[in-house]
């Protein structure tokens, strides 16, 4: 199995919170790393307005210059008071998304050595989302099974060699500072997204970088956001994920401000659990 390298970032919210410092330096990070794909796990905008989706989609077209790049939407994506628990149908709150990063929501990108398949887990204000905290409202979301299902049937689809991930918005694993979860009904997420053979969890939503295991390996990276708005003014990060036939490795690439650039922060590396072939021994 070939090395793959993944550059994830999310939470870039285009409009008034956006640091455009930050959007240069994740191009120049990009173009020196040459990864073999970017992900791009949702929240683009601040308000779903068409300018803000016009300045994501300069963003995501410079990326693509560089690598195969996946995008996912996230909950400020989502023009849920269009459609407030789906009363007119879901079409209408992801009208402008779809306007400027196409038709498909959950798309699916296939690189040397990996299978990504993006989840829809931003609904906005629908029952599935709803906990017993107003605060949650519009802000959580939530995994339905058929997602997970649907992925997994394209991961078999390819080599059990391939890295299998999955891409979406919200947080799959607490967050550290926060201590809250990014979806509703998590511990069912959790069940669905190890049935699914996936190795790779990719998210954001919580505006901390992370990175941790769901109990049977499956490794989970959140990156946090290109905005002031950290978790504990912590510096924005990025991550740069390493899977080799045996480990997977999630780096965090912080913001240096001064230096204006990203700078190689704390790593992890983890096992990777599902059995993969390495090639014919030496010898």
């Amino acid at each position: 199995m070939s090395t793959v390298t993944l550059l994830q970032c999310s939470d870039l919210h285009f409009g008034r919170d956006a640091d455009l410092a930050q959007i240069a330096g994740l191009e120049a990070l990009a173009a020196e790393l040459a990864p073999s794909a970017v992900v791009i796990a949702g929240d683009l905008t601040q308000r779903a307005r068409h300018g803000e989706f016009q300045r994501a989609l300069e963003f995501v077209t410079a990326m693509r210059r560089i690598a195969p790049t996946l995008v996912v939407p996230g909950n400020h994506d989502v023009e849920w008071w269009t459609t407030p628990f789906d009363v007119i149908g879901a079409a209408p709150k992801y009208v402008k998304y779809s306007r400027y990063f196409g038709e498909e929501l959950t798309p699916t990108l296939v690189v040397e050595g990996a299978i990504l398949c993006g989840v829809l887990t931003s609904y906005g204000v629908v029952a599935g989302s709803m906990t017993y905290n107003l605060n949650d409202m519009a802000v959580k979301g939530h995994l339905p099974a058929k997602e997970t299902e649907r992925a997994g049937v394209r991961f078999t689809g390819e080599s059990p060699d391939m890295l299998r991930v999955l891409v979406m918005h919200q947080n799959l694993l607490r967050g550290n500072i926060s201590q809250r979860m990014g979806l509703a009904r998590w511990r069912a997420a959790w069940r669905q997204v190890m049935a699914s053979g996936a190795d790779l969890v990719l998210c954001g939503h919580d505006h901390e970088e992370a990175a941790g295991i769901l109990p049977n390996g499956t490794v989970v990276a959140t990156s946090s956001t290109h905005t002031s708005r950290t978790r504990g003014k912590r510096p924005s990060a990025c991550n740069l994920i390493v899977a080799t036939a045996k480990t997977i490795t999630v780096r965090h690439y912080i913001w240096d401000a001064g230096a204006g650039r990203f700078q190689p922060g704390a790593e992890q590396s983890f096992p990777r659990t599902r059995i993969v072939s390495v090639g014919p021994r030496d010898g």
